[in-house]
C-alpha cells in the first residue's frame, strides 16, 4: 500500500509526523516525583537506661546497629550542645526532641530543642496545668487517665500556644500521643478528635504514636489517610495483643510489648501509610519492660525491621 493513496495522509506529512515521533522519544521523559527517602530511626527512650549511663558509648552502639537518625527523651545529664555535638561525632543527628511542655519554662525548651539542632519540639505528654509533684508518678497518671472534653480543650489551647512560640523560634511543634486520648468522652467524642479540631492546623503538627493508637483500639492506617497534613512523624512500635482496646495509660491490663515484627501490629500497612501521608521520620520506639533481650539488642530487631518495611523490602 502506498502513504496516500489508501490512508488519505501524504508521503511529507508521514515524514514530519514520524520526524516529531523520533523527537519525542529522544526527548528525555519527565520522571515522577520520587518518594523522599524516611531515615530509619529510633527514640532514645527504647534504650533509655543505657544511655543514661553511658551517652557515648550508646550513641556509637545505635550508629552501628545501622540507625542514622534519633529522637531525644531527656539529654542524660550533657548540655543540648553537648549531645549535638556527641551526635555528630557519631554519625548521628536530631531531628526531634520530646522536650516538658507544659511542666517546663516554654521559652527554655525551645532553646533547649534549638541548641541541640533538632527541627520539631514535641510534647511527649500535655497537660494544661502542671501535675502536683506530690502525687508522683501514680498522681500524674490518675490526673491524665480522668481528663475530660474541657480539659483536652485547654490542652490544645496550650498547645496553639506553644506552636506559635516554636514558630517564632524557627521550630515546628508536635503533640505525640498515648492512648488515655482515645477515651471515649460520651457519644463516641475522645480527646484526641477535640485535639485534632481545636489545635491549628497551620501551626500544631502531630506525632502518631501507632503502638498506643492500636492499643487505645483506633486505626491510625485510617487517621493517616483522613488527615495527612496533621502528620510530620510516627513512632513505630508492636505490642504481643491488641485485640482488646485499653485507653488506661499504666494499668496492669495493658497489652505486652515487644520486638518490631514479633507483635501483632500490621507495621507495613502502618508505614506504607505513613510514606503515602508525606511523614517525615518514623522512629522506632519499644517500651520497657525487656524481658527477652538487652535493650541494645531489641534495638538491632526492631531496626532490621523498620528499616526492610522503609526500603520496600
Amino acid at each position: 500500500m502506498h502513504i496516500g493513496q489508501q490512508s488519505g495522509i501524504s508521503r511529507r506529512h508521514f515524514l514530519s509526523l514520524a520526524a516529531a515521533g523520533a523527537a519525542a522519544m529522544a526527548a528525555p521523559r519527565r520522571a515522577r516525583p520520587a518518594t523522599p527517602h524516611i531515615p530509619t530511626g529510633i527514640q532514645l527512650y527504647t534504650v533509655g537506661s543505657d544511655f543514661s549511663k553511658d551517652p557515648p558509648g550508646t550513641l556509637k552502639q545505635v550508629a552501628q546497629i545501622g540507625y542514622t537518625e534519633v529522637e531525644t527523651a531527656g539529654f542524660a545529664n550533657l548540655s543540648p550542645a553537648q549531645l549535638r555535638n556527641l551526635l555528630k561525632e557519631t554519625g548521628l543527628r536530631a531531628p526531634s526532641a520530646h522536650l516538658r511542655f507544659g511542666i517546663d519554662d516554654t521559652g527554655k525548651l525551645l532553646d533547649d530543642a534549638k541548641a541541640l539542632g533538632a527541627e520539631y519540639a514535641v510534647s511527649s505528654v500535655l497537660m494544661a496545668k502542671p501535675p502536683q509533684a506530690a502525687g508522683g508518678v501514680a498522681g500524674f497518671l490518675k490526673s491524665i487517665n480522668q481528663l475530660q472534653a474541657d480539659d483536652f480543650k485547654a490542652i490544645a489551647g496550650l498547645a496553639n500556644e506553644i506552636a506559635g512560640k516554636a514558630k517564632a523560634a524557627g521550630l515546628q511543634y508536635a503533640y505525640h500521643n498515648h492512648n488515655f486520648e482515645f477515651r471515649d468522652l460520651g457519644g463516641g467524642l475522645t480527646g484526641y478528635d477535640i485535639l485534632l479540631r481545636e489545635t491549628d492546623p497551620a501551626l500544631v503538627k502531630f506525632e502518631a504514636d501507632t503502638g498506643w493508637m492500636k492499643v487505645a483500639g483506633a486505626d491510625p492506617v485510617a487517621l493517616l489517610r483522613k488527615y495527612p497534613q496533621r502528620y510530620v512523624m510516627l513512632h513505630i512500635k508492636d505490642f504481643k495483643d491488641v485485640s482488646k482496646p485499653v485507653t488506661f495509660l499504666g494499668g496492669p491490663n495493658g497489652p505486652m510489648p515487644t520486638e518490631l515484627g514479633r507483635g501483632s501490629i500490621d507495621l507495613k500497612a502502618i508505614v506504607e501509610a505513613g510514606k503515602r501521608a508525606g511523614v517525615k521520620h518514623m522512629f522506632v520506639e519499644q517500651e520497657p519492660p525487656f524481658k527477652d533481650m538487652t535493650p541494645l539488642e531489641a534495638a538491632a530487631v526492631d531496626f532490621t525491621c523498620l528499616h526492610s518495611l522503609l526500603e520496600g523490602k
